[in-house]
């Protein structure tokens, strides 16, 4: 069993690889964007926080990676095998269609990881950036983020049954999460009031918690571990009860 899984695996993360909005979105747009910020404005103080803008950056474009991964890879991927008969296949072929979801779900978590290492590699090496907090609490809250925004793309890829349907409810998670959360354009530098809707965006709150860890402020995020382990119990249990194979 564990053989046929990773035969199954392997065809999927080269699928994932070939994709180019794979290349350019998880991985070279958040090493850009890290760049042009830590180069510009790297030691500034982002706005009235006790951070500079590359601490601030180095934590929210960590983020990106998951967003591309949450609301364009995983949705996408289920819904395109959904429209083209290829889950109903699965269904009634002795390879077990949760199989396929888990490798679908490891493989959007490996390109997650490998946009955050990037980033850590250029932030350390590049910038000479060195987190203040514990790395390990750090990783536990990236991961808990992580989980909360899949839970939120399998939702997407449950209730929607054709691509159309799922190109417009992606569109509306995927750039508003990305644009607005403080993953691409620093939370600092929003209008105070912006700042007051935009906290209140799930990968928003992930992002917060992961910026206090880094800092070594860990002991204030409860209330945002709260609501990432709710969002990812609830979509979860949602995307279960609602989902179906064609």
């Amino acid at each position: 069993m564990l053989k046929r899984f990773l035969q199954m695996y392997k065809v999927e993360q080269k699928l994932f690889f070939r994709s180019p909005d794979v290349f350019i979105f998880n991985l070279c747009m958040p090493v850009v964007v890290l760049f042009l910020i830590g180069l510009i404005a790297g030691d500034k103080m982002a706005g009235d926080s006790a951070m500079t803008y590359l601490q601030s950056t180095f934590a929210a474009v960590s983020a990106v990676g998951i967003c591309c991964c949450a609301f364009m890879s995983i949705p996408i991927v289920l819904v395109d095998y959904r429209d083209k008969k290829i889950l109903k296949r699965f269904y009634c072929s002795p390879c077990s269609p949760l199989r396929l979801l888990t490798a679908d779900l490891i493989c959007s978590a490996v390109l997650a990881a490998l946009s955050a290492i990037c980033v850590a590699i250029v932030a350390c090496v590049v910038f000479g950036y060195r987190m203040q907090g514990s790395v390990a609490a750090y990783i536990g809250v990236w991961v808990l983020t992580m989980l909360s925004m899949f839970s939120i793309g399998l939702l997407a890829a449950s209730v929607c049954r054709t691509t159309k349907s799922l190109n417009v409810v992606t569109s509306i998670l995927y750039f508003p999460m990305l644009l607005f959360s403080g993953a691409t354009i620093p939370y600092e530098l929003f209008p105070e009031g912006m700042q007051m809707v935009v906290k209140y965006l799930p990968l928003g709150v992930g992002i917060r918690a992961m910026k206090a860890v880094s800092m070594g402020t860990e002991a204030a995020i409860g209330s945002e571990l709260l609501v990432l382990i709710v969002i990812a119990v609830v979509c979860s249990l949602i995307a279960v009860k609602t989902f179906r194979w064609e």
